[in-house]
């Protein structure tokens, strides 16, 4: 006759059991027992949530450590209010001045993998996107496209409808609401809005690459040889020049593909801790700044040298919003590369560049005032 499960026998041999062997008969049970698995799942994120959220600071880490396991693992636990959760205590950390910029940028990625699998209400995430984007400065750029099959058509309506009313006079706000535009149109596939947004920007060498590259991946081969050939007129040339053959002809081959990053390629290669191969993609120069950062917090580890102008692109850019809080965040930057320069062996480099960048905008006084708080010695000409 079979014991019962509570008889007192099997109670004793499952105490005399060590923790790893009874955690593997559990684990396997878990494996034939979908019910069972999924209520063990949902006690590690109530455990997590409770040691961690609760302890504060310290706690932080283990959570997203939690998180990133049960989301490579398939769990079909929610985890978007955890993740949020521990995404707002860091923000509100750095917020206050922490150096917590990277667990940030971390749990962000993390919430957004989490929406994925189990989406909040499109309007209540599109409006936390445009809050983050519009209200937090400092905070990192959210990238649209790691949200996109979150959002939905409707989700994505009510941030282009905001968008689009956007008329904002502040050039931070501006600035904001352009780079979503750019999103955009890149998510939906609306090639023309998405060229006639690039083709607005100031002519650079970044620009006409991209618009050569957004046409010719849409197959408009003829029209990406004609932009370059205005680029190559304008003196462009050397810029676009290795894209497109000196005499064209009538119909041109298809060009090699050129790889661009996507965020879900680079977190893969950041998980699987495959650093060498995700820097060759974030030092590609389509790769956008929010991936580069990502990027370059485990390059710096053994490359300093590398990260530097990754940095420098990063300190130019919060400048430019032109406030207070973005000021605040460059200046933490600035001390950050101070640090970087002199791992890298070029502490006196960091000098000359800080002279220049201050020479460029020696008339922001409250930049100045946040770097001096930021406890950098200015030039003697700032000073």
């Amino acid at each position: 006759m079979t014991a019962h499960p509570d008889s007192p026998g099997l109670l004793e041999y499952l105490c005399s059991l060590d923790v790893p062997t009874l955690a593997a008969l559990l684990h396997e049970q878990a494996e034939r027992d979908p019910d069972l698995g999924e209520r063990l799942r949902e006690r590690a994120v109530e455990l997590a949530e409770a040691d961690g959220i609760a302890d504060g600071e310290h706690g932080i880490e283990p959570v997203l450590d939690t998180l990133q396991r049960l989301l490579d693992a398939g769990t079909r636990a929610d985890l978007a209010p955890l993740a949020k959760r521990a995404m707002d205590k860091i923000g509100d950390a750095f917020a206050r001045g922490e150096d917590t910029a990277g667990q940030l940028r971390r749990a962000v990625g993390l919430y957004a993998r989490a929406c994925v699998a189990h989406p909040p209400a499109p309007e209540v995430l599109a409006d936390w996107i445009l809050s983050v984007a519009f209200d937090r400065p400092g905070w990192p750029v959210l990238d649209l496209r790691a949200f996109a099959q979150s959002l939905g058509d409707r989700g994505l309506a009510r941030i282009k409808s905001f968008v689009d009313k956007s008329a904002d006079e502040d050039p931070r706000r501006s600035l904001v609401a352009a780079r979503l535009r750019e999103e955009l149109a890149e998510i939906s596939g609306d090639v023309d809005a998405l060229v006639a947004i690039l083709s607005a920007k100031p002519p650079s060498r970044e620009v006409s690459l991209r618009i050569v590259r957004v046409l010719r991946d849409a197959g408009r081969h003829s029209e990406a040889i004609a932009h370059a050939a205005k680029a190559l007129v304008r003196g462009k040339g050397p810029v676009v020049r290795a894209q497109v053959p000196e005499t064209p002809p009538a119909e041109p081959p298809p060009p090699p593909p050129v790889p661009v990053a996507e965020p879900a390629d680079l977190g893969e290669l950041l998980e699987a801790e495959k650093y060498d191969e995700a820097w060759e993609i974030a030092r590609q120069e389509q790769t956008p700044l929010a991936d580069k950062l990502r990027v370059a917090e485990f390059r710096e580890r053994e490359h300093p040298a590398d990260v530097l102008p990754i940095y420098r692109e990063h300190v130019a850019e919060l400048i430019a919003y032109g406030d207070a809080g973005h000021y605040r965040h460059a200046a933490k930057q600035l001390r950050k590369l101070r640090g970087l320069y002199r791992r890298a062996g070029v502490a006196g480099e960091f000098g000359e560049y800080l002279t220049v960048l201050l020479e460029e905008h020696k008339r922001k006084t409250r930049l100045i005032a946040e770097i001096r708080n930021a406890r950098i010695a200015l030039p003697k000409a700032q000073r």
